[in-house]
């Protein structure tokens, strides 16, 4: 039982800063947290994830870019996006599963609505 609740996004130019976060309740211990994004027709992508001890993977797309973390005591996930370009516009995803990271929507149990991100050029 986890819920999910992102904020922080918004219209922003490029080259700017945004740090999206997503609050979850229910306990989530041992469970990896990610970010996904979806563009207007395209598919849902991931982004970053990280487990429960701290390991993150990104998407090629965002390395060097983007940053995740988590507060554990917060039950909080973030996600640092610096250098934002109008290519990473897209609403962003909040998902949790039990276990390891993995880069497939199908294995995430546990979705938020969304945040959208939209940068100008």
């Amino acid at each position: 039982q986890v819920q999910l609740v992102e904020s922080g996004g918004g219209l922003v130019q490029a080259g700017d800063s945004l740090r999206l976060s997503c609050a979850a309740s229910g306990r989530t211990v041992s469970y990896t947290m990610a970010w996904f994004a979806q563009a207007p027709g395209k598919e849902r992508d991931l982004v970053a994830a990280i487990n429960w001890n701290g390991g993150s993977l990104y998407s090629d797309s965002v390395k060097g870019r983007f940053t995740i973390s988590r507060d554990n005591a917060k039950n909080t996930v973030y996600l640092q996006m610096n250098s934002l370009k109008p290519e990473d516009t897209a609403v962003y995803y909040c998902a949790a599963r039990f276990g390891s990271s993995t880069t497939t929507v199908g294995d995430y149990a546990y979705w938020g609505q969304g945040t959208q991100v939209t940068v100008s050029s």
